[in-house]
């Protein structure tokens, strides 16, 4: 690898210090002179290779200050462009002619903005669809990837300029892709047919912000476009900026210039699949409508929504679009520029969309006094300048606004409000810090500054899959500085999450609310994993995170698939009315509103600020303390879904979340387990029974039949029944009271958290195999890895949850002998547990032991204790399925740990089984020694029980198996590794998978699975896709972050740097990855995959899981595994950190205020908890693996500093620095 940025170091990993990238104002892409000619204002040459050469001797420096022009300088081969420009943006040189990729603005507006979303390709000028709430909102069709790389130069946004200089006219389309340079794949081509130098393309990619720039060298101008979301707004809004500069040291240049969007859609309700199946049909609705006489200010709207029933809805919502030249902030508003929306007048007769052929032929003037027409088919919203020129050096500013609003009305108010001198300047600098403060909370200065900047990226994408929690409540002295165990007024909500829908995941469907505090619903994996840090960042949250996902277990130990943000209820009217009271005070009108508003059942706060601005309600203080009044005073209550089938994992996250709470509050873990009773979620859908799920059918050669498992879950009518009950006839709304389960009086039951996880282990025990190995996915969904979908049909089951399960029950135990308290648990598992007992003791009887190998048919005793534990289970469930009686049975410490320790002894057996019978795949004999991940079990024998399938296929019981192996997956070791702590033990299992097919030796990476060449296609969609690809066999960068995190946690700290270097952003070849070093991707194609162009590019942009684990990572490295821990009862904090040597900086190179610190000692720095500044001090210069400071100093918020000697800091100190305000900064001396 020989870019630059990879360069030097010493022990493998010194090349991550150079990561640095020098500062530069210029950059340089082709070297050495042959001949020159003159084009404009640059001094041009070709050289040896028939590279162009572009010289600075006449160049005058021009456009905004964010980056320069291209230009070459002496030396002897050719030069890159840096990494990143002077405001950390990454850049991407000659985008347009690199492989494809798409990623997406954050689509956030603040807490107090209505926000956008906006996806982006490196094609054409970039954004490719907008629109709000979800795609079925467009402004800019919604196109999956495929078809987005195609049409984005088309439909998307254009710009075509007419230009005259020196009487000489020319007509040019900036980025239009009949000037790229690119070639056949990988190479570019400098000069077009004609001999013309073609521009220069580069795109920046911010962590708020999208920027593209063309340098046209023939006709001397340049063109710069950014994008943001428009930032704390009343109103929504994607904001282009395009500014066009003359190049040319010495003429002027006059240009017509038409800039905006080819295609627009109206706004009409949901149409994402009516553009899709019946778009011509559909523009019969189409119209544009105007807020005043003139073309400034369009309406783009549907007359009614096209729902084909006996109610029409008029719409009335529509899309507007403003523009106008931006002045220096100085002077009088600026007058709306004249939209053109008629594409007929840009295109003509050109129904490709490729030239504006009408354009061509007629001036902007003449467009602009000519007829245009708007019903009945599909517009445009071009930006029009009759004329303009442009001095040497000189440019021009366009900006537009594109966004809705409820009422045409308020277009010119809007208008007013962003014309306002230096509005725009302000929103673009106002849309960095914003994004700036979020990602605040893990600003680490280091020597690495590639990885500084990563982590604020993992952060913000973290952030947008799992929410960002923002503490509220907030009202006075005592509520800041408590946490939301200590003070019911502190209230927790998480802002800015979505599902990971994008342009490349183009199944899911997200929803990005734009209402204030806008948030959307999160798949329940997706969010508990994401949320894993939640406390570490924010210890205010306490143990909300933690209680309410264990509120989620339901009765039969599943959850929903899906999490929404939490409910607020106001508990009674006199509630209501102190808070209007408070808040409401010269409005008497406003304040009975308000009244109405908040005794109206569920909200949440987007959902009432809305109301309050619908309906002109007066509000007296800030909305920042409105909104801390208003929940102070509210009870909440978690929200979720069923959606569909019930997911292997979803419970395998508990512990992630348990663990971090206890690395904060290890003083809190008895409340917790004890002090809370938790509700049991109520979900639609039932597990059926084995009889009614084990169908028999032909096999795929239909030689003969065996039994597939099918229809694991069933919507229940009598459950939907007992939800209606709570159906509110006013409204049609369901309450959240139906989403618990009650007793048959109608009372919801609850538990205590143990009681709860103590359920959970139970039943997750019981769901073993018949080998006693995996845990079986019953119910109708795999595990972390969903595209084992068919696994499910086999009869399958996974070992990621047996040792997770492992893990659940030795928790369990470990808090019963800890405290030594009883158990209270539903009088139904109780008896569950009698059952379990008897089949046990039945099995133990038998005499049962494994055979000297194991055979693949199960042994009639396991076989024998699988269906009555199973068997009981079911019965279990079919007690269960709607009520609780609400009896309870109250069982000891000692008796329940007793069972704890029975069921791990039989985990640990069922662990070595699997062990024995290990992988079996192509290359793989199963002699690896490394855990295997999946099973399934033929059905061998079995009886027709005389039911049938709702397609009409026959049913049966099972009465005997065998197993089936699978190929190694890495999700087995990873889980593996979480159950062992001996040093020894983890590095023996990194080196066997080190040596095994899971290591991409190509790519120095690890893969999701191992060849899966000769495996059956009924293992589930990954077997549809080519090896290398999605998760056939490519590098699952979730997975393998997993991995790389268990070798940090196991210590294996050379091990963990040195696959750093090629296994973890930002430390990837820029130019192989394919995109921005700062963003995750869900898959690399690995080295299996066919195409050498493709391997090692990252594909489906960063709404990932790995940032959660490089997040944990990040922890880890920093602030050490238990910041918090007990010592003889007492609280006490430590700084255990993980962090190598060649991170570490002298002050002048880690970015820190150099005079604050001795400048002979290298130093890391980083924020904990949000808010305190970290300084860890290393004058030895090593590595510090582990280790505890020698001494601390604590500068309070006050001034007072303490100095600590010794490795932990005591309770005093401690307690002050988790409740965080009272805190500056800590200094760690090692």
């Amino acid at each position: 690898m020989d870019s630059s940025y990879q360069r030097g170091g010493s022990n493998g990993v010194g090349n991550l210090v150079d990561a640095v990238p020098k500062k530069s104002n210029w950059w340089k892409w082709a070297l050495g002179v042959v001949g020159v000619v003159l084009v404009g204002g640059y001094s041009v040459s070709i050289n040896s290779s028939g590279n162009v050469v572009i010289k600075a001797d006449e160049l005058k420096e021009t456009g905004d200050d964010l980056v320069r022009a291209a230009i070459a300088g002496g030396g002897g081969e050719t030069a890159k462009m840096e990494l990143f420009d002077d405001i950390e943006r990454y850049v991407l040189e000659d985008f347009d002619s690199k492989p494809v990729f798409a990623s997406f603005l954050p689509g956030i507006a603040g807490l107090y903005g209505k926000p956008m979303w906006a996806f982006y390709v490196n094609r054409g000028q970039g954004v490719s669809t907008f629109g709000t709430e979800s795609k079925e909102y467009p402004m800019l069709e919604f196109n999956a990837a495929n078809k987005a790389y195609q049409l984005t130069p088309l439909i998307g946004f254009r710009t075509f300029i007419k230009g005259a200089r020196n009487g000489k006219e020319f007509l040019t389309e900036p980025f239009s892709p009949s000037k790229s340079r690119a070639s056949e794949m990988g190479k570019l081509e400098d000069l077009d047919t004609d001999g013309n130098i073609k521009p220069k393309r580069v795109m920046y990619v911010g962590a708020n912000e999208v920027e593209i720039k063309e340098l046209d060298y023939v006709n001397n101008i340049e063109v710069n476009v950014t994008y943001i979301i428009l930032p704390m707004e009343d109103f929504g809004g994607l904001v282009r900026r395009t500014t066009f500069t003359n190049t040319d040291s010495k003429s002027s240049v006059s240009l017509q210039i038409l800039d905006g969007l080819a295609k627009i859609e109206p706004s009409g309700g949901e149409i994402d699949w009516s553009l899709k199946n019946m778009g011509r049909t559909l523009e019969g609705w189409f119209g544009v409508y105007h807020a005043d006489d003139t073309l400034t200010m369009p309406y783009f709207r549907m007359s009614t929504e096209t729902g084909d029933t006996a109610m029409v809805t008029l719409e009335k919502h529509g899309h507007y679009v403003l523009s106008f030249i931006e002045n220096d902030g100085a002077g009088a508003p600026p007058e709306l520029l004249p939209i053109v929306y008629d594409s007929d007048v840009v295109f003509g007769q050109e129904t490709s969309l490729i030239d504006p052929a009408a354009f061509a032929k007629k001036t902007v003037k003449e467009i602009l006094e000519g007829n245009q027409y708007g019903d009945a088919k599909t517009s445009s919203a071009f930006s029009a300048v009759e004329e303009v020129t442009l001095a040497p050096g000189e440019s021009v500013t366009i900006v537009t606004f594109y966004g809705k609003t409820d009422d045409i009305s308020k277009v010119p108010k809007i208008a007013k409000h962003v014309t306002e001198p230096g509005y725009v300047k302000h929103k673009f600098e106002q849309a960095r810090k914003m994004v700036d403060d979020l990602t605040s909370s893990v600003q680490t200065k280091t020597a690495a500054h590639l990885f500084n900047g990563a982590i604020k990226q993992m952060f913000l994408d973290n952030s947008l899959r799992g929410g960002l929690p923002v503490m509220l409540g907030n009202v006075d002295g005592r509520a800041a500085e408590s946490n939301l165990d200590e003070d019911p007024r502190v209230k927790a909500f998480h802002v800015f999450s979505r599902i990971h829908g994008d342009l490349e995941r183009d199944y899911n469907q997200f929803v990005i609310l734009p209402t204030y505090f806008s948030q959307g619903p999160g798949a329940f994996r997706d969010v508990a994993q994401n949320r894993r840090n939640d406390v570490i960042f924010q210890p205010r949250m306490a143990s909300f995170d933690v209680r309410m996902f264990l509120s989620f277990i339901q009765a039969d130990a599943y959850e929903p698939l899906t999490v929404e943000a939490v409910s607020y209820k106001v508990p009674s009217l006199e509630s209501a009315k102190s808070i209007a009271d408070r808040t409401v005070l010269s409005d008497p009108e406003s304040n009975q509103v308000l009244v109405n508003i908040l005794s109206g059942g569920g909200f949440r706060p987007g959902q009432v600020l809305a109301l309050i601005e619908q309906l002109d309600v007066t509000i007296d203080v800030s909305l920042a303390e409105f909104v801390d009044i208003l929940l102070s005073e509210c009870d909440e209550e978690p929200i979720a879904v069923f959606k569909d089938g019930y997911w292997g994992d979803h419970w395998d996250y508990y512990l992630d979340l348990i663990n971090s709470y206890l690395s904060i509050y290890p003083d809190g873990e008895e409340a917790l387990m004890y002090g809370h009773q938790l509700k049991y979620f109520f979900s639609p859908a039932t597990v059926k029974p084995r009889s009614e799920r084990y169908v028999v059918t032909f096999t795929y050669d239909g030689k003969s039949k065996h039994i597939i498992q099918l229809h694991s879950t069933d919507i229940d009518d009598e459950k939907v029944a007992e939800q209606k009950e709570y159906l509110d006839p006013e409204t049609g709304l369901t309450s959240s009271k139906a989403n618990w389960q009650r007793t048959s009086d109608g009372k919801p039951f609850t538990s205590t958290p143990i009681a709860k996880l103590f359920l959970l282990g139970l039943i997750k025990f019981t769901t073993r195999d018949a080998y006693g190995m995996g845990v079986e996915y019953e119910g109708g969904k795999p595990g972390w890895n969903d595209a084992m979908n068919g696994l499910v049909g086999m009869v399958g089951s996974g070992m990621p949850e047996t040792f997770e399960l492992k893990l659940l029950l030795e928790y369990v135990l470990s808090v019963l002998t800890k405290y030594g308290k009883p158990l209270v648990i539903p009088s139904e598992l109780n008896k569950l547990i009698g059952n379990v007992t008897s089949a046990l003791d039945t099995l133990d009887e038998s005499g049962y032991a494994d055979s000297k190998p194991l055979g693949k048919a199960v042994p009639a005793d396991l076989f024998t204790y699988w269906d009555s534990v199973t068997t009981a289970r079911e019965e279990y469930r079919e007690e269960t399925n709607y009520y609780f009686s609400g009896e309870t049975e109250e069982i000891s410490a000692e008796t329940a740990s007793q069972m704890l320790k029975r069921w791990i002894t039989q985990v640990n057996l069922g662990i070595g089984r699997a062990m024995e019978l290990g992988s079996q795949g192509f290359g793989d004999s199963g002699d690896t020694g490394i855990p295997p991940c999946y099973f399934a079990f033929n059905i061998t024998d079995w009886v027709l029980n005389g039911k049938s399938d709702e397609d009409g296929l026959p049913l049966a019981d099972a009465k005997a198996m065998s197993v089936q192996e699978f190929p190694l997956f890495l999700e087995g070791p990873v889980r593996y590794m979480k159950t062992i702590s001996d040093q020894e033990s983890q590095k023996a299992m990194y080196d066997k998978v080190f040596d095994s097919g899971l290591r991409d030796t190509q790519l120095k990476m690890y893969t999701v699975s191992a060849s899966l060449k000769g495996q059956s296609f009924d293992m589930g969609r990954m077997m549809a896709f080519a090896p290398g690809w999605l998760e056939n066999q490519s590098v699952w960068l979730h997975m393998s972050y997993k991995y790389y995190l268990e070798l940090l946690r196991g210590k294996l700290y050379q091990e963990f740097f040195s696959e750093m270097t090629t296994g973890i952003l930002p430390y990837m070849d820029p130019d192989v990855y394919g995109r921005s070093l700062m963003e995750c991707s869900s898959f690399i194609a690995s080295s299996a995959f066919s195409d050498p162009f493709t391997v090692g590019r990252g594909f489906s942009a960063r709404l990932s899981g790995s940032t959660a684990e490089f997040i944990s990572m990040w922890v880890l490295m920093f602030i050490g595994p238990n910041p918090f821990f007990l010592e003889d009862g007492e609280l006490r904090m430590q700084l255990v950190p993980a962090i190598p040597e060649w991170m570490f900086g002298y002050p002048d190179n880690v970015g820190v205020v150099a005079s604050e610190y001795d400048e002979n000692v290298r130093i890391v720095s980083f924020k904990l908890f949000s808010a305190i500044t970290v300084t860890h001090h290393n004058p030895e210069g090593m590595d510090l693996f582990g280790v505890n400071p020698k001494s601390y100093n604590i500068t309070y918020a006050d001034g007072q500093v303490f100095t600590i000697d010794g490795p932990s800091i005591p309770f005093e100190h401690a307690d002050k620095i988790r409740r965080v305000i009272f805190v500056d900064k800590i200094d760690a001396y090692f």
